[in-house]
């Protein structure tokens, strides 16, 4: 497999995700009002999109994030915008001149485009947009958005591949 074509698939799958990201915070920010409270009834303050479907609700829900995942450390905004760019650049360098296996380009676009994602919305709006609001069996759980989506689907993506590995070089190993 050549260099190009290693690089295809995941640039098209990570410019998708960005795409899709900026479209829904974008539309979410012009279009829903900002959820100022914790509302205590359906839809939470947003657009109900279902209730109780097989114990879960669904709703479209404005609100914002100062920090990272459920808001930690949203008193260190700056810092975690650093961070982040490190972060991304240090993936983005191994994705494209380290990497050599070709399944993980998949799950670390991913990663990739959601935090480029999340780190271009501090600079579009001065914090992340998040809109996805999932009530599961009754646990209220925290608004995020496509991008955080994209992340922890990468990550268990790569969590899955190198079990798999593992798992496979230990039968290889008592084979020998």
């Amino acid at each position: 497999m050549t260099f190009l074509t290693r690089l295809i698939t995941p640039l098209y799958l990570g410019l998708f995700v960005l795409i899709a990201d900026f479209v829904s915070k974008y539309l979410t920010n012009a279009y829903l009002p900002l959820m100022r409270h914790n509302w205590l009834w359906y839809p939470y303050g947003g657009i109900g999109v279902f209730k109780n479907f097989l114990g879960i609700e669904f709703s479209l829900s404005h609100q914002i994030n100062r920090g990272a995942a459920w808001g930690v450390l949203s008193d260190y905004q700056i810092p975690l915008l650093y961070l982040r760019i490190v972060l991304i650049a240090i993936l983005l360098i191994y994705a494209i001149f380290f990497n050599k296996q070709p399944n993980r380009g998949i799950p670390i676009a991913l990663v990739a485009a959601g935090a480029i994602g999340n780190v271009a919305d501090f600079f579009i709006y001065g914090h992340v947009v998040d809109m996805l609001h999932f009530v599961l069996w009754g646990y209220n759980f925290p608004v995020f958005n496509l991008a955080d989506s994209a992340i922890f689907i990468g990550v268990t993506y790569l969590l899955a591949l190198s079990c798999l590995e593992n798992k496979s070089s230990k039968k290889k190993a008592r084979h020998l």
